[in-house]
């Protein structure tokens, strides 16, 4: 006996010109035939001409309560049909887009011994890209409207399938405006490839539910969102919000509650230094910790502004997406930009444009510089900005040698004053003070021309000293000595094992044999 068989047809969209020769001549073949519904444009022709039993699945939508059932129970019906006789099982459109019940099948019958053969007909989603005059091949992504992602990219085309009716409509309009204005416009779809049935309307988003011809032949089309348009978001920042919305309320937290703008400052400062310190040390595990702590700050300012009414969350990342899209034009509009300098030379262009849109003039080029850095992320600032119009060493070599003529005024300020231990007034003495600030500032321009940050810089040799005077603590202590008991000599030996262990080829502590300490 030859095994059972079960031959899936396509029927096309709903014309009788979309369907293939192949699914009509199976569904001719005088065996018999299960259609999926009859609830389709084609179906009450072809059940007039099919010469062998015809059943449907009508009956299992009508009394399931899930569609999750009406699936399992439609391959159960069919895997027994096929073990009596080889049959026809017929889906609208083709048999592998939005066909669960197909997969499903493919699945099982493998299991069950039951040979699987398809032959498929045009998709609606040909008709539909047809209707629209769309092509596909420009990021056009395709959606089930019972089964939406949780995370929706803007930036491209959407199609989305199965708007069965308006309860289904209005979900997918709650849905879509988390992530689009309500203005955007959308496109509906009704009978995509059926003469004299075929319809759309473009509408704004917020229209979507109000239209009466919904059926089950319609689909969505979403366009992706222009340049200058506003963008809704829906990020998972809600569960983050809720709990600081928790935190801050009256019978919250007495610390959260208290906090301002302004007294949170010191906090977010120092959350970013802690990342830094986790990305020097190349743990993960660390850097997302640290991560979200500075995620936690941007929040908190967020609901500390939403609760006077200025912005929220939401409005903080739909601002930065625009942003992003903005200075970006080399990739999301169609600006050239081949190199990271024509980059930088379009970015700042297009922050002066902002500037300028916002009413916002500046005297001087050395603008614009939050007076809260820290001196060296100051310093490097201000370079870079007077080397924006020109004010700039060609070379390296340039400011190298401004640091060692900067060293020459130091040491001379000091071999006037006659002593580098010379007390001087409180602050050190201005003058000595100076030529020491010239040279760190001088030191900072050479970082900047070797294209590393000289506060980063700092902060790995700050650590690297903790890390070497932590090793001859622990080292003094494992031989039951205080520090202050130890020679410099001693230390000095300390220091130079904590460097063979990080494999380290700096010169030794002690100020004896390391004038660079």
């Amino acid at each position: 006996m030859p095994n059972p068989r079960i031959t899936v047809v396509g029927l096309g969209p709903g014309s009788a010109d979309l369907i293939s020769l192949g699914a009509k001549a199976q569904l001719m073949a005088d065996v018999p035939v299960y259609f999926r519904t009859t609830v389709h444009p084609l179906v009450p022709e072809l059940i007039q001409e099919i010469p062998g039993p015809v059943h449907s699945f009508d009956d299992i939508y009508e009394s399931a309560e899930e569609f999750s059932k009406v699936y399992q129970q439609i391959v159960d019906e069919l895997l027994t049909a096929a073990r009596e006789t080889p049959i026809v099982y017929a889906v609208p459109g083709h048999p592998f887009v939005a066909e669960t019940t197909v997969t499903l099948l493919l699945e099982r019958a493998r299991e069950a011994g039951v040979e699987v053969q398809v032959i498929p007909s045009m998709s609606g989603l040909e008709a539909m890209m047809a209707e629209l005059a769309i092509d596909p091949t420009n990021g056009l992504v395709i959606c089930d409207a019972l089964d939406m992602p949780s995370g929706i990219d803007t930036q491209s085309p959407l199609l989305i399938t199965q708007v069965y009716n308006r309860w289904v409509a209005s979900d997918l309009k709650l849905f879509l405006l988390d992530h689009y204005d309500g203005e955007h416009p959308v496109t509906l779809v009704k009978a995509a490839g059926i003469p004299g049935q075929a319809r759309q309307e473009t509408m704004p988003l917020y229209q979507l539910d109000q239209v009466d011809w919904i059926d089950h032949l319609t689909s969505l089309y979403v366009p992706k969102v222009t340049d200058g348009e506003k963008i809704q978001t829906r990020f998972s920042l809600l569960p983050i919000v809720k709990v600081m919305q928790r935190l801050r309320a009256e019978d919250g937290c007495p610390w959260d509650s208290e906090q301002t703008h302004i007294s949170l400052k010191p906090y977010l400062i120092e959350e970013a230094y802690e990342v830094a310190e986790a990305v020097d040390e190349g743990d993960d595990d660390q850097l997302m910790e640290e991560l979200g702590d500075v995620l936690l700050q941007v929040i908190f300012h967020a609901q500390i502004a939403a609760e006077r009414g200025a912005f929220d969350a939401d409005d903080v990342v739909r601002v930065l997406v625009e942003k992003m899209i903005r200075r970006h034009p080399h990739v999301f509009g169609d600006i050239e930009a081949k190199t990271a300098q024509a980059v930088t030379v379009n970015w700042e262009e297009i922050k002066r444009r902002e500037r300028a849109a916002k009413g916002e003039t500046r005297s001087s080029v050395l603008q614009g510089i939050p007076p809260g850095l820290p001196a060296l992320m100051t310093a490097r600032k201000i370079q870079q900005k007077a080397a924006k119009v020109g004010f700039d060493w060609d070379e390296v070599q340039g400011a190298y040698a401004k640091v060692l003529e900067e060293l020459r005024e130091f040491e001379d300020v000091i071999a006037r004053q006659g002593t580098a231990e010379k007390q001087g007034p409180e602050g050190g003495d201005p003058e000595l003070t100076g030529e020491f600030g010239d040279i760190l500032f001088a030191l900072v321009n050479v970082a900047r021309h070797l294209r590393f940050d000289p506060e980063i810089a700092l902060l790995q040799s700050v650590n690297k000293f903790k890390r070497r005077f932590l090793y001859i603590e622990a080292k003094a202590k494992e031989q039951g000595r205080s520090l202050t008991e130890m020679t410099l000599e001693e230390m000095d030996q300390l220091w130079e094992e904590a460097k063979a262990s990080e494999g380290g080829k700096e010169s030794t502590l002690s100020t004896h044999s390391d004038n660079s300490r």
